[in-house]
């Protein structure tokens, strides 16, 4: 296959260009490549690395009424994205065992469109359990360092996320964390989103980070802080990159569109943990190397009522990362390609993921920058087609998504990512 004529977008840069693909793999990229093939014309198209989202929850198996594999993976094809990560929760039973492991593999082998791998999770009990874990291919480890929200997946204390980062060390894997201190959470005064954000401070962020850098320069353990919401927060991560220590951070769209000012406005479906924050942590998400969406569904019952101590939180989004980002016009369209492509492939070792050039895999998304629309539920492919996004504006139309030089959604097609680190 060759591809003609389009706009490449990487995170080097952007160029007029060929694309060849033999396989599964590119083979060239350049101008007025001399190769036969199938043609494909990408005039006034751009080309992205297909989109890594490496913070997703599809809870299959257990909770397929919130979401399942299927509909997240052709929603996430739909916007853009050729792989993701899926979570350790909210599947039950949830990924902190073997067995547990081989479960949601298989349902992946079964269903999903695009490439994908795993977080296994740390919780109280399983530290024999990571080695076999990473022995079977787990990209990493996920901990909550507070209450998680679901019985089957505790919260880590001191202890058990101190012995758990030694080992994972020792593994020479990565640990994520759920990063809020839980004695500075507490339990919502009354149910007005105004309780709710009281109830989570910023400072209950702060603190927790500043712990897991420290514990990460004392264990030598590559740590990961997820859903970063505060600048202070961002700020800590960049200092501690600064001093030598391995970490790194994401934020998500939310936490880039929204501040604790919309909650009331945006009821139940703007609802999650950590919350959003206020307008100057809002600005500093846009500086942060790695965007993904924390897809985090359940049933819009779940996020309905006025009672905001009876709502699931978690938000569903991951459908619309890209395009979001595009239509704020706050990025070129290089950093869009490095925030939710190539820093995540580096980050977490996806080898031949998050670039365009020879040798890579073909995962590519040939996009029409210039349509321009908003959020309609009716166009949202998961399992459960609302998010808080909804009429948000959106730039980009997306006309294909290649997943290793096939069209994104075939079924038995997609691959299973192991880390290569």
């Amino acid at each position: 296959m060759i591809i003609r004529g389009g706009t490449v977008v990487t995170a080097g840069g952007i160029e007029e260009a060929d694309v060849a693909i033999a396989g599964d793999r590119i083979i060239d990229v350049g101008p007025d490549l001399d190769e036969e093939g199938e043609e494909v014309d990408a005039s006034g198209l751009h080309l992205f690395p297909g989109g890594i989202d490496s913070h997703v929850h599809f809870n299959e198996p257990g909770r397929t009424e919130w979401e399942d594999i299927a509909h997240g993976s052709a929603a996430l094809a739909a916007g853009g994205y050729t792989c993701f990560i899926d979570m350790p929760l909210n599947n039950l039973p949830v990924t902190t065992t073997v067995s547990a492991f081989e479960l949601k593999l298989d349902a992946l082998k079964r269903s999903a469109r695009v490439d994908y791998g795993l977080w296994a999770g740390l919780i109280p009990g399983n530290l024999d359990e990571l080695e076999p874990l990473v022995d079977r291919g787990a990209i990493g480890f996920k901990a909550f360092m507070c209450p998680s929200g679901i019985d089957e997946f505790p919260g880590c204390d001191e202890a058990t996320l101190r012995e758990g980062m030694d080992r994972i060390a020792e593994l020479r894997s990565i640990l994520l964390v759920h990063a809020e201190d839980p004695a500075l959470l507490r339990e919502p005064k009354g149910p007005t989103a105004r309780d709710f954000l009281d109830s989570r401070p910023a400072e209950a962020e702060v603190a927790a980070i500043a712990t897991a850098i420290g514990m990460a320069r004392e264990t030598g353990c590559r740590l990961h802080v997820v859903h970063v919401s505060t600048a202070r927060g961002a700020d800590l991560i960049e200092e501690a990159v600064r001093r030598g220590i391995d970490v790194s951070g994401e934020t998500c769209p939310h936490y880039m569109l929204y501040t604790e000012n919309d909650l009331g406005r945006l009821g139940g479906l703007g609802k999650c943990a950590p919350p959003f924050r206020t307008e100057a942590d809002r600005q500093r998400m846009w500086r942060l190397p790695m965007v993904v969406s924390d897809h985090s569904p359940s049933t819009l019952e779940l996020k309905q009522g006025a009672d905001f101590r009876k709502i699931w939180g978690g938000i569903s989004g991951c459908q619309s990362t890209r395009q979001l980002l595009l239509a704020r016009d706050r990025l070129d369209l290089s950093s869009i390609a490095a925030i939710t492509s190539t820093n995540i492939a580096r980050r977490f070792g996806l080898k031949g993921k998050g670039d365009i050039g020879p040798g890579f895999d073909a995962d590519l998304w040939l996009v029409d920058l210039n349509r321009e629309d908003v959020i309609r539920r009716e166009d949202l492919l998961y399992r459960n087609s609302f998010s808080v996004h909804e009429w948000q504006r959106v730039r980009g139309r997306t006309v294909r998504t290649l997943v290793r030089g096939r069209d994104a959604g075939l079924l038995n097609s997609a691959g299973f990512l192991t880390p290569d680190c």
